[in-house]
């Protein structure tokens, strides 16, 4: 596991849309359930996003600032991506933050 960034967690958090996908990935199958979106134990199926109403390159962009950000995984199962929300590094980015604000 790479060391957490709070500058790239900063920069992922400051996009509205990309807060709403974590908000969504919080609780899957509230958000992702019916429309034929996969989700499973390995997450939500990449084209679940897609509900957002952006194209499928806004949406990845969105999903890899994420990613870089260590604030969700990916898993490649054939040929899907799922994401999940990285549970641990949103605890201590939480913790630094109350620890340094």
């Amino acid at each position: 596991m790479q060391p957490m960034n709070p500058s790239e967690i900063y920069k992922a958090l400051s996009n509205p849309v990309r807060r709403e996908m974590l908000e969504w990935l919080k609780e899957p199958g509230r958000h992702f359930c019916g429309d034929g979106v996969q989700v499973n134990e390995h997450g939500v199926c990449a084209g679940g996003f897609e509900r957002c109403g952006l194209s499928q390159s806004t949406v990845s962009a969105h999903l890899a600032c994420l990613q870089r950000a260590g604030l969700i995984t990916s898993e490649r199962v054939g040929q899907w991506v799922y994401f999940r929300r990285n549970e641990e590094t949103i605890a201590a980015f939480l913790k630094s933050i109350h620890e340094t604000l």
